[in-house]
């Protein structure tokens, strides 16, 4: 049976390519697979959530509160379907492990791409796999976002406003733009339909493309050897095979994985969409976006909502300037990082980050940078707790996102090289004693 099998799909081909592959066995590895477990498991329980959601933002009455018998209660479809997940056995709680995979993909993304950066692994030949990590990013949040509006209670009303209105700031093309987003102007009919097809089809087969991908060139590429196997065999690749050895520690892993986020799910809630309630025109104050977007929701906070100039007869405003164009910069940055390394030696091992002070010092600053744009984000919370004035919040808040990445980056050099000069000191000992013994 085998060898008709191999005879027909070659099947023992595919084994020594893509199955008796070397994995290295280092705990900063599991990162990448981490990411993946998690798009897995937002992949399942997201059909599951979709066979009891209905995309539509159609009114219906609230089977939970009817109203009377002169004024029915009606209120979205989707928001409905969403009380009734609740509802359901499990339902909620499907909902919750859904909403913390997407965070933990997201955060495990990142910390991926921290690994591959200050260890040098995004150098030649492995840019390419750099700019498909970055745009598993981009999208991996995308999605994210697309997903908090599906429930369709105010909050995500509010937010799906929010973001009408930034996409329409795009000067020349912005209503169009807007238009063909979101099926039309908002709120509209067709707005839940079509998020929903982004959020189930669209983004989550670019996903599977890219991490496919992602997977294919990593497989012809090969990992960076971390520094222990230049010891082991110098040039040659040191680890487990796929098949037979990684596979049951994949295997064994994801289930760990899943297993701890159920149970952290199982404590902590998610969105209370029974809080916000329905659509309306009543505003949510200080309305913020996840984690991960925070920080440009800072660069809005603090750019001057006066700032803004006309070109070629098209409005640069500061919504345009704060969610278009800074965002753009700080992304363009990030898949520019492999184009600015000048080595011009293949990269493979993992390398000490201490070895590359400037490298490790400006990923540090970058890391500061961002987070000191996601505490502008909190600018009304901090003038609501007495620790800002509306007067000198922007002025404080622009001192601490320029001042903090410099000091952070003179403060990452002078420790490292802190660090080498210890280790010079104890490879001076080191030789000494040797000479001594000798």
């Amino acid at each position: 049976m085998n060898q008709w099998l191999d005879e027909r799909l070659h099947i023992s081909r595919l084994n020594d390519k893509f199955l008796r592959k070397a994995f290295p066995v280092h705990h900063s590895f599991f990162l990448g697979e981490i990411t993946l477990f998690s798009l897995i498991v937002l992949i399942i329980t997201g059909i599951l959530l979709a066979l009891a959601y209905e995309p539509s933002n159609s009114l219906v009455v609230n089977s939970f509160d009817p109203g009377t018998a002169d004024k029915q209660n009606l209120i979205p479809a989707a928001y409905h379907s969403a009380l009734k997940i609740n509802a359901m056995p499990f339902g909620d709680m499907l909902r919750r492990v859904h909403h913390w995979m997407a965070n933990i993909m997201v955060a495990a993304a990142v910390i991926h791409m921290m690994r591959i950066y200050f260890t040098g692994a995004f150098k030649k030949p492995r840019e390419i796999n750099w700019w498909i990590g970055m745009l598993l990013l981009i999208f991996a949040a995308l999605t994210a976002v697309t997903g908090y509006i599906l429930p369709y209670d105010n909050y995500a009303f509010q937010t799906v406003g929010v973001v009408y209105a930034i996409v329409k700031s795009v000067p020349w093309v912005g209503d169009w733009l807007a238009q063909a987003a979101f099926a039309g102007q908002f709120p509209g009919a067709g707005i839940i339909p079509r998020i929903y097809g982004y959020h189930i089809m669209l983004l989550p087969g670019i996903l599977l493309a890219l991490t496919g991908a992602h997977m294919l060139i990593m497989i012809k590429q090969k990992h960076t050897q971390p520094q222990y196997a230049k010891r082991l065999a110098y040039k040659k690749i040191v680890g487990v095979p796929l098949m037979t050895q990684q596979t049951p520690i994949m295997l064994i892993l994801a289930l760990l994985f899943t297993g701890l986020v159920m149970l952290f799910a199982a404590y902590i809630p998610v969105h209370p969409i029974e809080v916000f309630g329905p659509p309306s025109s009543t505003p949510i104050p200080n309305i913020k976006p996840d984690w991960y977007l925070l920080w440009v929701f800072g660069a809005l906070a603090i750019i001057p909502g006066n700032l803004g100039f006309e070109l070629f007869g098209g409005e640069i405003n500061a919504e345009f300037i704060g969610a278009m164009v800074f965002p753009g910069l700080v992304i363009g940055l990030m898949f520019a990082v492999p184009m600015l390394d000048r080595a011009k030696d293949n990269q493979y091992y993992a390398e000490n980050p201490t070895n590359h002070p400037v490298r490790l010092a400006a990923g540090t600053a970058f890391m500061a940078f961002l987070l000191m744009l996601s505490v502008a984000g909190y600018k009304p919370d901090l003038i609501q707790a007495g620790l800002l004035t509306t007067a000198n919040s922007n002025a404080i808040l622009w001192i601490l996102v320029i001042a903090v990445p410099v000091v952070t980056y003179f403060a990452t050099i002078g420790i490292v090289r802190m660090i080498r000069a210890l280790r010079e000191a104890d490879e001076r000992d080191s030789l000494a004693h040797a000479h001594a013994d000798d």
